[in-house]
């Protein structure tokens, strides 16, 4: 069992709170495990749960009456009633771990966007500074619980109204030389979505590959260092 510790309970750990028929049913957890079973990620509850109590009041450390439980919970099992309060219950970030989340959230947002959307008129895709700076100018608001391929296409259309953005999928057709192919089969995967390989009669690898505008400039980079400039790369319509 985990006992409760007030030393740095406020500062590492965070509360999730189930509010029932004006009963509040209170648990200490670690913020970062808690996302990871409320988002699905995981279904061990256990990583998250911090103490092995249920509180009315958490900050102050006055625990719940097993009657009360037993009626609004319906279990007298106080790992089943840890489990439904962690998955019904509310979230409740402290400011420092709601800021570090949030900040979290907006660099993978960053990277999706400037790896998966160009600028209509150039075909390159925006760099980092800029979908940075897009964010304040259309004043996106990142929820740090949700996950972010929740929140991702409603930012992108709050985006558009200050940048010009449009998602192009290349299809590319690309050739390497015998000796560096089978090598270069991971790379090819790690970039893209391969769609057909043929060896050809020479030894050398024909792989055409689906793959998105920060990914292409990227897998072309790590192609031509690897053969030495030696491979041949065609678009597709």
């Amino acid at each position: 069992m985990k006992d409760f510790q007030k030393k740095n309970v406020n500062s590492k750990f965070t509360v999730v709170r189930l509010s029932i028929s004006g009963e509040k049913f209170e648990i200490f957890v670690d913020p970062d495990h808690a996302l990871r079973f409320k988002r699905g990620e995981t279904h061990e509850y256990e990583k998250a749960i911090a103490f092995d109590e249920i509180y009315a009041d958490a900050k102050k450390g006055v625990r719940i009456s097993n009657e009360k439980l037993k009626k609004h919970l319906k279990t007298n099992n106080n790992q089943e009633a840890l489990r439904i309060i962690l998955e019904k219950g509310e979230l409740l970030l402290n400011t420092q771990q709601r800021k570090q989340k949030i900040e979290e959230k907006r660099k993978q947002i960053i990277t999706i966007i400037s790896g998966n959307y160009v600028d209509p008129k150039t075909k390159i895709p925006h760099p980092a500074q800029r979908i940075e700076q897009a964010l304040i100018e259309a004043r996106v608001s990142i929820d740090p619980i949700k996950n972010t391929d929740e929140q991702i296409k409603g930012i992108i259309e709050e985006l558009r109204k200050v940048i010009p953005m449009k998602s192009e999928i290349s299809k590319l057709k690309i050739t390497i030389p015998a000796q560096y192919a089978p090598q270069s089969i991971g790379i090819l995967r790690k970039f893209g979505t391969v769609e057909s390989e043929e060896w050809n009669n020479d030894g050398s690898l024909s792989s055409v590959i689906l793959v998105s505008p920060g990914s292409k400039i990227m897998l072309i980079d790590k192609l031509n260092s690897l053969t030495k400039g030696n491979i041949i790369a065609n678009s597709i319509e």
